[in-house]
């Protein structure tokens, strides 16, 4: 267990000890609040009384962001290569003359 660290983290009234690195630590205690906040959200909005039903829910908005990003960044690095093949296209035209 070299530089882990012990710690326990809170979701949905519910203790999870963790052995985690370090640098970790910020972003699960982090995530955490977040996922507890959406609860709260999803319990507060709709008439939910299962926590399953609530954690399955806050899983899937999670994932989707997830997913959306990478679509974006996917959409993102499909322009700037169309972009940077319109710039050596220009550039070699400007080369020519």
């Amino acid at each position: 267990m070299d530089g882990k660290l012990r710690i326990k983290i809170s979701i949905a009234d519910r203790v999870y000890p963790l052995t985690v690195e370090p640098t970790q630590e910020e972003g699960l205690r982090s995530a955490s609040k977040k996922i507890d906040a959406m609860i709260k959200q999803f319990e507060e909005s709709y008439a939910v009384r299962d926590k399953q039903d609530v954690l399955a829910m806050c899983a899937l908005q999670f994932a989707s962001q997830v997913e959306q990003k990478q679509i974006d960044n996917a959409i993102d690095g499909e322009e700037t290569i169309e972009r940077i093949k319109r710039l050596n296209s220009l550039l070699d035209q400007y080369l020519e003359n």
